[in-house]
Formats: structure tokens, C-alpha cells, sequence
């Protein structure tokens, strides 16, 4: 009885390992050399349907789009040039993409969020005050020189204003084909069809006329 017992417990073990090991199974990267992204197809994924591979060219990795300043005589004072798969169809599935970021003297760019990628940001040019808030309300802030780098974690809100006397280019890498952007301001009010004044003004604790005001100014 006991040696039954004992073939029936490793028995078991075994079955649970097999089966644990087929649930866990996957592919950590990419089964072929490149999936350029197919954007006239119809079809809809989680991404981009591959191009036929004997259609790819160069091309398809290439963007010269970074290279110059982008216009920042706008109300924040500042202008993202992306680079992803948008830009870059070679992009697709690799999971990464890179943004340029120019700031006018006292630009910002207003705080906001990346909802599928973490961001390294380096500075290329000037000064800028950075920083971002995690889940416990905590701000992590810093003054950033020509050269230095600082990372906003994925999905946090975060900002970069110009604080110095020159104006300031940064190049970010994110790490997502297609990060999306979230900008707080512009997401709360002037949101399509646009959220209630009365669920802003008790958010805000404001009244519902100053809720009006301010996204007439994102009209």
C-alpha cells in the first residue's frame, strides 16, 4: 500500500510538471529575421501584419526625420518628433522606438504618460528640470546637464521643462513600437465626447464654471 502510494505521488508530480511546463511555453522573441509592417493591410492585430519579406527594402529601416529642430513657437513651447513604427515600419514587433524632444527657453513638455513603454531620456543640448510621480503620490524630480540621462518608468506621469537660457534638445528611447501618449492636461479637458463638469469640478474640487473656462482653452 505504501509503494502505491508512493508511484501515485510521483506520478501525480510528474503530470503536474508537464503540465505546468506546456502552460509556460512561449517564444521570448521574434520567429524570423523581421515582420515590417504591412500598414495598408485590413487586418487587425496586436501590432502590424507582416509585409511579404520579398517587398521589404531598405527603406523600411530607415528615417531621416530626427535630424532637424522641430518648431516649438506653440503654447508649451516645446515639439515631440517621433520615431516609431508609424515612421519606421521595420519597427514592428521589436519593441522599441526613440523620439526627438526640442524645448524653447521655459518650454515644457506638460506632463503626461507612456501607457505601453518605459522612457530613457538623454539630453543633448541645455537644462532641463524632469521628474515623475509613482503610485504612492511621491515625486522624484531632477536638474538635468548637457549628457546626463534619466529614465521615467512605464505607464508613470512625468514632465521636462527648459530651465535654462538656451534652448534644449533630448532624444528619448522608449520601449515600445508604439508607446502612445497620454497628455494629462489635454486627455481631462478637452477629452471627445468630453467628460462631465460635474464629475472635473468634484475631481478638481472646482466649480463647474472654472471647468468650463479651462477647456475653452482646449477648445
Amino acid at each position: 500500500m505504501a509503494n502505491r502510494m508512493i508511484y501515485f505521488t510521483l506520478g501525480l508530480y510528474l503530470v503536474i510538471c508537464c503540465y505546468t511546463h506546456n502552460v509556460m511555453a512561449y517564444d521570448a522573441d521574434p520567429l524570423q529575421d523581421f515582420c515590417v509592417a504591412d500598414k495598408q493591410n485590413t487586418v487587425k492585430v496586436n501590432g502590424f501584419v507582416c509585409k511579404d519579406p520579398m517587398n521589404v527594402s531598405a527603406e523600411d529601416f530607415f528615417f531621416a526625420g530626427l535630424a532637424k529642430p522641430g518648431n516649438t513657437t506653440n503654447k508649451v513651447g516645446s515639439n515631440v518628433t517621433a520615431a516609431n513604427v508609424m515612421q519606421i515600419p521595420g519597427l514592428n514587433t521589436m519593441g522599441i522606438s526613440l523620439v526627438r524632444i526640442d524645448y524653447a527657453v521655459g518650454g515644457i513638455n506638460p506632463p503626461h504618460t507612456h501607457p505601453r513603454a518605459t522612457e530613457v531620456l538623454f539630453l543633448m543640448e541645455g537644462t532641463l528640470f524632469v521628474g515623475f510621480i509613482d503610485t504612492a503620490n511621491k515625486f522624484f524630480s531632477k536638474t538635468l546637464e548637457k549628457g546626463d540621462v534619466f529614465v521615467f518608468p512605464k505607464a508613470l506621469v512625468h514632465f521636462q521643462q527648459n530651465v535654462g537660457k538656451e534652448n534644449a534638445v533630448a532624444i528619448a528611447g522608449l520601449s515600445s513600437q508604439l508607446p502612445g501618449v497620454q497628455t494629462i492636461a489635454n486627455t481631462l479637458f478637452a477629452a471627445n465626447p468630453p467628460i462631465p463638469d460635474s464629475v472635473l469640478s468634484i475631481a478638481f474640487r472646482i466649480t463647474q464654471k472654472l471647468v468650463d473656462l479651462i477647456k475653452a482653452k482646449f477648445a
